[in-house]
């Protein structure tokens, strides 16, 4: 049976984030992808310089049109911008019993624009978040979750793990690539204990759609039937190779992409 994954996220023009960084990884980790479009950003490498939502109930004819026909073996969600938005993810989450469903909550782009309203931030903790498998925010985007700083240390990092999961998630993966030093070290928590992954940090500008990327790549995993740590670990793999073969593509004058298909393209 052919592994299907479904990214319900927002459309990045400039095909660095967003839906266009989760269908090249499902394509590169061998998973059929398919999507549900949330919104649509006029974007490039420098920056977002508008968004328009897609109405909720174009969101619902959408999640009804794939989920109706294709056996879904897991979901991505990414950039849910509106309560509105969010509470007909969860419906359509609910009427497909979806339980494979990772959850990046995307709250501000590699350039540092804002993607969510203030007032979804309560919406997604109370509405989406006890529906999926696995959490996945950076270190900014657990602090604005939890209403904290931004976490300083590896404790801190362990301690705000546990808070979300106590928010209904059955597993956090807190992301560290915000933080300095030379490895890059998320940290993986579910209710039977906590790992840290590391690996070395990448010295590269091309960082648009890490995180789309790293999320996307454990729904492939998920998708193809690993368990979560497993999942992690591979997607934890593959984003750092896709890091380290990011400057072997000249796209943009601002934050490039990472490099989905480094395994795949012999000549670039």
């Amino acid at each position: 049976m052919t592994a299907i994954a479904v990214t319900i996220a927002g459309s990045d023009s400039g095909g660095g984030a967003g839906i266009q960084a989760d269908l090249k990884t499902f394509s590169a980790l061998g998973v059929y992808g398919a999507s549900v479009i949330t919104a649509l950003t006029a974007q490039n490498t420098r920056g977002v310089t508008a968004i328009h939502d897609v109405p909720p109930d174009f969101v619902t004819a959408q999640i009804d049109a794939v989920f109706s026909d294709l056996k879904v073996d897991a979901v991505k969600i990414g950039m849910l911008s509106r309560p509105e938005t969010i509470r007909a993810v969860a419906d359509g989450l609910d009427r497909y019993r979806q339980r494979k469903v990772v959850l990046d909550p995307v709250m501000v782009a590699t350039s540092g624009d804002p993607l969510i309203a203030n007032e979804a931030v309560e919406v997604l903790l109370a509405t989406l978040i006890p529906k999926v498998a696995i959490i996945t925010p950076n270190m900014p985007e657990a602090a604005r979750l939890l209403g904290e700083s931004v976490a300083q240390s590896a404790a801190e990092i362990e301690a705000q793990a546990a808070r979300l999961l106590a928010k209904g998630a059955r597993a956090v993966l807190l992301k560290g690539g915000h933080g300095t030093g030379s490895e890059s070290a998320d940290y993986l928590l579910t209710p039977v204990g906590g790992r840290w992954f590391t690996a070395p940090r990448i010295a590269t500008g091309n960082t648009h759609g890490t995180g789309c990327t790293l999320s996307s790549a454990i729904a492939a995993g998920l998708a193809k039937g690993r368990h979560m740590e497993a999942a992690v670990a591979a997607a934890k793999d593959y984003l750092t190779a896709a890091l380290a073969a990011a400057d072997r593509l000249k796209i943009g004058e601002g934050h490039g992409p990472v490099h989905h298909f480094h395994a795949i393209w012999k000549d670039g």
